[in-house]
């Protein structure tokens, strides 16, 4: 039962969020926030003990897509990934662990990189990321507790 209300709770703000993404282009920091540390007391509950794996996935992920973002950012002078794109990174990295996180990230990047092919006219057209990396993250979580 905890594991169902825990899913579903996880979708529910997961698709918000990917609604915001697709109108804004933001990932605002009140739902990404307590998303990371709901994936921290989740796996404290789970495992019994302070998560400390699911700590240093969450600091891993963000810290990879700020990196990244940074590097573009400098490169090209326009944000390519935000920090919010980091930040929902970091909460996958708090629900997951780190192992899955490169599973998240490339089936995040497929599905953008699939959605930019089949609907952008224009090279300059910009994308929200968030969408893809809820959907992967989600659809990792569902595939691990199966």
């Amino acid at each position: 039962m905890f594991e169902t209300i825990v899913t579903v709770l996880l979708g529910v703000t997961l698709f918000r969020l990917s609604l915001i993404d697709l109108r804004t282009l933001r990932l605002p920091d009140r739902f990404t926030l307590p998303l990371i540390f709901g994936g921290w007391v989740v796996n404290a509950f789970i495992l019994g003990a302070w998560p400390w794996g699911p700590v240093a996935a969450a600091a891993t992920g963000y810290l990879v897509f700020a990196l990244i973002g940074g590097i573009f950012f400098r490169w090209r002078q326009i944000e390519g990934l935000g920090l919010g794109d980091a930040k929902l990174l970091a909460a996958a990295g708090a629900w997951l662990g780190l192992r899955p996180l490169p599973l998240v990230i490339l089936l995040a990047a497929l599905g953008g990189l699939a959605f930019a092919i089949l609907t952008t006219s224009r090279r300059t057209a910009h994308i929200a990321f968030g969408p893809w990396l809820a959907l992967s993250f989600f659809v990792v979580w569902l595939t691990i507790r199966s």
